[in-house]
C-alpha cells in the first residue's frame, strides 16, 4: 500500500505508445503511457477501456466523431466501439484496462505490446 507518485513514474521512460504497468487493481491494471502521433484503428472486443489525460491534450477518434480530452479529463471506451487515438504533441496518460487488454485491441501491429514493463 505504498503511494505512487505519477510525475516520478513518467520520468522512467521514454518511448512512446509503450505503456507501463504501475499498479493492480482487482483485475485490472492501472498503466502509464507516453504517446505521440498517431496509433492505430482498433477496439477491444471484450473490454471496455478508460483514457485519463495527465498532462497535454489527446484526441480520440471515433467513426462518428472526435473526442479532445485535456489535462484532468478522462473517456471510457465500450468494448467493440473502434478508436484511434492521436497526439500532436507528447501527451502523458494513465489506462485503467482489465489485464488481458492487448494495447492495439483486435489487430497487430509494430506498436503491439504483449509483455509490459512494471515500474
Amino acid at each position: 500500500m505504498d503511494k505512487i507518485n505519477l510525475n516520478q513514474k513518467f520520468g522512467l521512460f521514454h518511448e512512446h505508445w509503450s505503456p507501463k504497468i504501475v499498479g493492480e487493481m482487482n483485475d485490472s491494471y492501472i498503466k502509464l503511457a507516453k504517446l505521440h502521433g498517431e496509433f492505430d484503428w482498433h477496439h477491444h472486443d471484450k473490454e471496455d477501456e478508460l483514457f485519463y489525460v495527465v498532462k497535454g491534450q489527446l484526441t480520440i477518434k471515433f467513426r462518428d466523431k472526435d473526442v479532445i480530452l485535456d489535462e484532468g479529463e478522462l473517456v471510457v471506451i465500450p468494448k467493440g466501439v473502434d478508436h484511434l487515438p492521436v497526439a500532436a504533441e507528447e501527451v502523458h496518460v494513465m489506462l485503467i484496462e482489465p489485464k488481458g487488454t492487448l494495447n492495439t485491441g483486435n489487430v497487430v501491429t509494430e506498436k503491439t505490446k504483449e509483455m509490459l514493463e512494471r515500474i
